[in-house]
C-alpha cells in the first residue's frame, strides 16, 4: 500500500508517531504512551475548568440586596418527604420528638449577630444581622430551601407577634429586612438557614433576643382547639401530637360557608408548619407531602416534649398567603 511519506512497520502497515526523535526518525513506543498521558490529562483539566465557569460550585454566592436570587440548588433535605428544618434525620429516624432550635446564637461553628436588637414600638425599623463563620468573617454562600437562602421567625415570648419574613442578603453578607414590631415586649428573631462553608452545607436554626421598651403585660395563650379562622378562612386539623412517636396532622381549609377552597403552593411546599414552645420559645419547622389527600394538608410531627406550644399553619389561597395558629398541649 502507498503511504507516501508515512514510515511503515515491519508488517507493512503505517507508523503513526506522534513525534520524530531527535534524528528524524519516529518516537518511540515509551515515549509515544507518555505524550497520549500527557494530553489526556490536559483535556481532563481543561474540562474540570469549564464545569467550573458554568457553575459547578454548591450554594448561592451573595447577591446585591433588592435583587433576585439565582436560581435554587440541592437542597440538604430530602424534598420529597416531609422533614424538619434543623436536622437531616428524616422524620421519625430518631425514635425521639424532634429536635428543637433557636434556642442559641451560635452553633456548627456560626454566630448571629443582630446590629441592633432595640426597636421602637408600632414603626417599621430596619433589622440588620449577619451570620458569622468560625473565623468570625459573615459567611456569604447559602444553599436555597424552600425557595428561600433563608426564612426569618419572629415572636414576642409570649408566642404572640408571629412573622415568617424572608431577608435579603447584600453582597457583604448582611441580611436586611423592614420589621415592625407592634407592642412592647421581648421577642425571639430565629433564623432558619443552610450554610455553605468550606464547601459543607451546615443546616443552623440560630436565635437572638429583640426589645421593644415599654410596659408589657403577657398575653395569656388561648385555649387549646382545633378549628380556628385566618382572613376569613375556617382552619382545622386532625391528629394529636405526641412525643413518643410521629404523628399525621392534616389542615382542612374552607371558606367561611364551610366550603372546600383550593390549597396553593407556597415557598415550594403546601403549607409550613411553625411549632414553638412555651417558656423557651423551642422551634420545629416541619414541611408537609408533596401532595394534597383529599384536599388537606398532611404534615408528621413528633412533639419535642411534653408541654404546651402553638403551632402556625402557612397557607397560600387564590395567591394571599394567611396563618392559622393553635394552641397544643403535649402530655
Amino acid at each position: 500500500m502507498d503511504t507516501g511519506d508515512v514510515p511503515e512497520d515491519d508488517t507493512g502497515a503505517p507508523r503513526l508517531g506522534l513525534v520524530g526523535g531527535g534524528d528524524g526518525s519516529s518516537a518511540t513506543p515509551g515515549f509515544r504512551f507518555a505524550a497520549i498521558g500527557a494530553l489526556l490529562i490536559v483535556v481532563l483539566f481543561a474540562g474540570y475548568g469549564l464545569g467550573r465557569l458554568n457553575g459547578g460550585t454548591a450554594g448561592t454566592t451573595a447577591t446585591p440586596a433588592g435583587t433576585q436570587q439565582p436560581t435554587p440548588t440541592a437542597s440538604a433535605f430530602d424534598e420529597s418527604q416531609p422533614h424538619t428544618h434543623g436536622t437531616t434525620a428524616p422524620i421519625g429516624a430518631t425514635g425521639q420528638g424532634a429536635a428543637v432550635g433557636g434556642l442559641s446564637l451560635s452553633g456548627n461553628g456560626l454566630t448571629l449577630t443582630p446590629l441592633v436588637t432595640t426597636f421602637q414600638g408600632g414603626r417599621p425599623q430596619r433589622l440588620d444581622f449577619t451570620i458569622n463563620g468560625p473565623g468570625g468573617a459573615p459567611v456569604t454562600t447559602y444553599a436555597v430551601v424552600h425557595d428561600k437562602p433563608l426564612h426569618l421567625i419572629v415572636i414576642r415570648r409570649d408566642l404572640t407577634g408571629f412573622q415568617h419574613l424572608h431577608p435579603v442578603m447584600a453582597a457583604d453578607g448582611t441580611w436586611s429586612v423592614d420589621l415592625t414590631l407592634a407592642e412592647p415586649g421581648v421577642y425571639r428573631m430565629i433564623a432558619d438557614f443552610t450554610a455553605v462553608v468550606g464547601g459543607e452545607r451546615l443546616v443552623s436554626t440560630l436565635g437572638s433576643d429583640l426589645t421593644v421598651a415599654g410596659s408589657y403585660t403577657p398575653v395569656t395563650l388561648p385555649d387549646p382547639a382545633r378549628a380556628t379562622t385566618a382572613d376569613g378562612h375556617q382552619v382545622g386539623y386532625e391528629g394529636t401530637p405526641v412525643t413518643e412517636s410521629t404523628q399525621p396532622l392534616l389542615m382542612t381549609v374552607t371558606d367561611a360557608a364551610g366550603r372546600p377552597v383550593t390549597v396553593e403552593p407556597y415557598l415550594g411546599a403546601f403549607g409550613h408548619l411553625v411549632v414553638l414552645r412555651q417558656g423557651d420559645l423551642g422551634y420545629v419547622h416541619v414541611h408537609p407531602e408533596t401532595g394534597l389527600v383529599d384536599g388537606k394538608v398532611k404534615f408528621w410531627l413528633a412533639a419535642p416534649s411534653p408541654g404546651t406550644y402553638r403551632m402556625f399553619f402557612d397557607f397560600q389561597v387564590a395567591g394571599k398567603v394567611s396563618t392559622a395558629a393553635w394552641t397544643v398541649v403535649v402530655s
